[in-house]
């Protein structure tokens, strides 16, 4: 008797059929897109900044001639173009490059915020005395008599609805003290350092002593 599970297609059961783990034509496709916008990403991003990103030469080189290219149809083949050398990419040459980008965006998000805090400082001066006594005691040094009187001017500009050149030179002073605040900081900690480095060295020679 026949074997009814033969016949001209081989067996019907799919239970021996090899399983292949491939990626769907969904997930290609969402991938390729996602390199595509990481690729628009750096070619909207400042020439200095590619140059440092770390990421192959003939990758960094289609960017490059994309940011340099003011033709509308032109620049779209050349970011097809670099989408395409976006996908020669390994996962550790994608996963590096996204860092970077990630670490400007945080960069940008906390730059913002301190200049935002800075704005709201500008207007405190300018609502209350008692925000020229603190920035006063934070900064010894502050020309006091200088910014009195560009409080004086920025309330006057207000007032008078004139262009803001005070309301701006005090943010600036504002932006001048930070920095050097900043500054003053980054010293102490590397002299933190510098002593511990050097009670490090003691203990040593104490201990081989």
């Amino acid at each position: 008797m026949p074997n009814p599970n033969r016949g001209s297609c081989g067996y019907q059961s799919s239970e021996f059929e090899p399983e292949y783990d491939r990626p769907s034509k969904s997930q290609l496709k969402r991938e390729m897109t996602a390199l595509q916008k990481l690729g628009q990403e750096l070619v909207e991003q400042a020439r200095e900044r590619v140059k440092r990103v770390p990421m192959p030469e003939d990758v960094r080189e289609a960017i490059l001639i994309c940011q340099q290219i003011k033709d509308h149809e032109g620049r779209r083949r050349q970011m097809q173009y670099v989408g395409k050398k976006m996908r020669t990419l390994d996962e550790t040459e994608i996963a590096l490059i996204q860092k970077t980008i990630d670490s400007w965006k945080g960069a940008s998000k906390s730059e913002t915020a301190a200049m935002h805090a800075l704005e709201r400082r500008r207007d405190k001066l300018l609502s209350d005395d008692t925000a020229l006594t603190e920035l006063m005691a934070e900064h010894p040094h502050l020309d006091v008599q200088q910014l009195r009187t560009l409080i004086r001017n920025a309330r006057k500009e207000q007032a008078e609805n004139k262009p803001p050149k005070a309301y701006r030179e005090i943010f600036q002073i504002l932006k001048e003290l930070q920095k050097a605040q900043r500054a003053a900081q980054a010293d102490d900690s590397e002299d933190a350092d510098l002593d511990e480095d050097q009670e490090d060295e003691y203990d040593q020679e104490q201990h081989h002593d």
